[in-house]
């Protein structure tokens, strides 16, 4: 399983928020580089960068850093936040990033994208479906930095991508994103077993080591941690080890 140690940025900074919302947000470290230092220096093999300003606006607001962080990275650059056309995503390849997540648009126009995966390449974006949990017990695909639902099934969203099309998913469950209650792993198990051919990235809740020994024992491909590092719950070293 692969670690991805998160960096997420409003205005240059590094910051996390609670549940995607934007009216509580902890703010860790002022200089981004100094956090990507840290964790180049643990070696860790990819580093999850998200613009959430941009994720905020629906448009590109920091892809300027980010490539900047990008070229100063040993590890693998995963970026979104804000991704919503074929040039926001070649403009970030070409920046120097290995994985350009894509959220909205995947829910919204599964068309385009499916475009997108073909031409540059379904091991170069990563499908994020951020999932509000219903009532019913079903997951409504986020929309728009996670401030809306979509009215529109994870399942149902997960259809437009068939094996031949789509390899990486980062699946968030926001109910737990920023709030160390543990992953969600129901989700987590049902997509393994719904979807054994897609590499799943893990996301939201994320406590402990112990968390990643069962997502690993899931199958799950990766996962991405935040705040649990931020916060030193997690050391970071022993749960590079994991994978």
């Amino acid at each position: 399983m692969i670690l991805y140690p998160a960096i997420d940025l409003i205005n240059g900074a590094c910051v996390r928020l609670a549940q995607g919302k934007f009216d509580q947000v902890t703010l860790y470290d002022p200089d981004p580089f100094k956090r990507l230092s840290l964790f180049n220096d643990e070696n860790a093999q990819w580093v999850h960068i998200v613009d959430l300003d941009g994720a905020k606006a629906g448009s590109p607001q920091q892809h300027e850093l980010i490539g900047r962080l990008a070229k100063a990275s040993k590890a693998k650059i995963q970026t979104g936040g804000g991704v919503r056309t074929r040039e926001h995503v070649k403009t970030l390849l070409d920046a120097g990033v290995s994985a350009v997540v894509v959220g909205s648009a995947a829910v919204k126009n599964p068309d385009e994208v499916r475009g997108w995966l073909k031409d540059f390449g379904k091991d170069r974006i990563t499908l994020a479906l951020d999932v509000l949990p219903t009532k019913d017990g079903d997951f409504d695909a986020a929309l728009h930095g996670w401030v809306e639902g979509s009215g529109i099934s994870l399942w149902d969203v997960l259809d437009y991508y068939p094996a031949s099309v789509a390899q990486r998913i980062l699946v968030t469950d926001v109910s737990r994103d920023g709030m160390l209650m543990g992953p969600n792993m129901d989700l987590m198990r049902a997509l393994r077993q719904k979807r054994p051919d897609l590499d799943i990235q893990a996301s939201g809740g994320v406590k402990s080591i112990d968390d990643l020994y069962d997502l690993k024992a899931l199958g799950v491909h990766g996962a991405i941690v935040g705040k649990a590092i931020y916060e030193g719950l997690i050391d970071l070293k022993a749960a590079l080890n994991v994978s």
